[in-house]
This record gives structure tokens, sequence and C-alpha cells, in this order.
């Protein structure tokens, strides 16, 4: 996988930027990474780097990959900024007794409805839950659910974010997210 983020650094750190008249080096967010996608896990075991490196893991036949590109105007190093809004239920989640009766509720209906898929705090609010933070807070400092804060490089730069998914197929490399804009 070394190959692949160092191929992703040179094309992405090439170039440059005009903005409010100022020119920006491109710089790739280091602490980023695409990853292999698996059936209900979005965020498998294997990560594609988009810098140099030293990773010698190796692509497979039949593996699903998110080959992600992530920019900035800034460090190029990112945090968590801001009040959290999207999780997702651990696909490797601990059998914990929740002594929380809405985290018990919750959980079910994540379960039910979203499985290990990502979701957000309005599509709560649209399966007519209220009231819930507690018992969600709960579920994430039990390891059950994974928060996903919003993420921040220095203040006043730009970030951006560009994603294909792969197929390897035995003779193809099939980029199945492709479409008629792209």
């Amino acid at each position: 996988m070394s190959d692949i983020g160092a191929a992703i650094q040179e094309v992405m750190e090439s170039y440059e930027v005009e903005l409010d008249g100022e020119t920006h080096q491109v710089k790739c967010i280091r602490n980023l990474n695409g990853h292999n996608i698996n059936q209900f896990e979005i965020h498998g075991g294997k990560s594609v780097p988009i810098v140099k490196g030293s990773d010698q893991t190796k692509m497979e036949e039949g593996e699903t990959f998110a080959i992600e590109t992530f920019g900035s105007t800034g460090k190029g190093y990112v945090r968590d900024d801001m009040e959290t809004s999207h999780y997702a239920r651990r696909v490797d989640a601990p059998k914990v007794a929740l002594r929380v009766s809405s985290a018990k509720a919750l959980l079910n209906s994540i379960n039910k409805n979203f499985g290990t898929l990502p979701f957000c705090r309005r599509y709560l609010d649209r399966l007519g839950h209220d009231k819930y933070l507690l018992g969600l807070n709960n579920l994430v400092q039990s390891g059950i659910v994974e928060a996903y804060p919003p993420l921040c490089d220095v203040k006043g730069s730009y970030t951006a974010q560009f994603e294909h998914t792969i197929l390897l197929r035995p003779t193809v490399k099939e980029v199945i997210s492709r479409g008629d804009d792209y």
C-alpha cells in the first residue's frame, strides 16, 4: 500500500490553489486515509495511506476499497472539533450490560434501522427518538457505538475530500463509484 500512498502524495502535493488572491500549497492530510470495505462494515481492517510510508500490506483479488484523498491548505493534520453528529455501531462492539434504559432502547433501534452503517442524530430524530443523548453517550462510552466528530485543520485553512470505490476483480480493477458526472 505504500506505493499507492506515495503516488497519491506526489500528485496532490504538486498542486497549488489560489484563494482570495493568495497561493497555497496543497498538502495531504497525513492522519487520514482510505480503507477497505467489507459487507456491512464500511471501515474494514486495511488502510490505504495517502502519504509515502513503509506499509507492505497488499490488496487482494475480490476486495473493495474506498480510495480517499484528503487535502488541505493548512498543516495537513486534522483534529476533532465541534459537536459530534455522526455515529456507527462498531462491528466488534463489546457485550456490555447496559444500565441506562434509554441506551438499551436506542441500541435496539440502531440495530434494527442501521446495523453497523453510519447514521446521524437527524436520522434518530426522524425515527421519533427524543431525549436520546444520555443513551447515545452511554453507548459511545461503552465502546458499542463509535463517534465521528467533525475534523478540522488550522483555523482559516481549507480542506477537501474526494473518493472513489474500487473493486479488485480477477482481470480488472473496476471503479464502481464512477457515474456520468466523472
